[in-house]
């Protein structure tokens, strides 16, 4: 059964900082194209960042470059975004999901993910 576990969310002062983690079981991890996407109230669910599988080629929004960082450990199937100098902007429902390799591209932009996560809320107040 798969299954895209998220924690790590909160509520930050602007200018602060979160990382959010995400477990993942159930397939084949480095088989996948990993992705962070998020979506506040009243609007449409965005890609902000994602990653191949056990490998270490990124790709970011242009929203996010340069303040947040995806990573992940492949030995525990576990992917992260470490998120730098927040704005209130940033503030949404932050989702974990994945993605074939086979499907194509691994881009933020790309909507068709397998699988999802539930989201863990991040809040950034000013």
């Amino acid at each position: 059964q798969v299954q895209l576990v998220e924690s790590g969310g909160g509520s930050v002062q602007a200018g602060g900082s979160l990382r959010l983690s995400c477990a993942a079981s159930g397939f084949t991890y480095s088989n996948y194209c990993m992705g962070w996407f998020r979506q506040a109230p009243g609007k449409e669910r965005e890609g902000v960042a994602t990653i191949y599988g056990g490998v270490s080629s990124t790709y970011y929004a242009d929203s996010v470059k340069g303040r947040f960082t995806i990573s992940q450990d492949n030995a525990k199937n576990t992917l992260f975004l470490q998120m730098n100098s927040l704005k209130p902007e940033d503030t949404a429902n932050y989702y974990c999901a994945a993605r074939p390799k086979t499907w194509g591209t691994c881009l933020p932009s790309m909507r068709n993910f397998a699988y999802w996560g539930q989201g863990t809320q991040v809040t950034v107040s000013s």
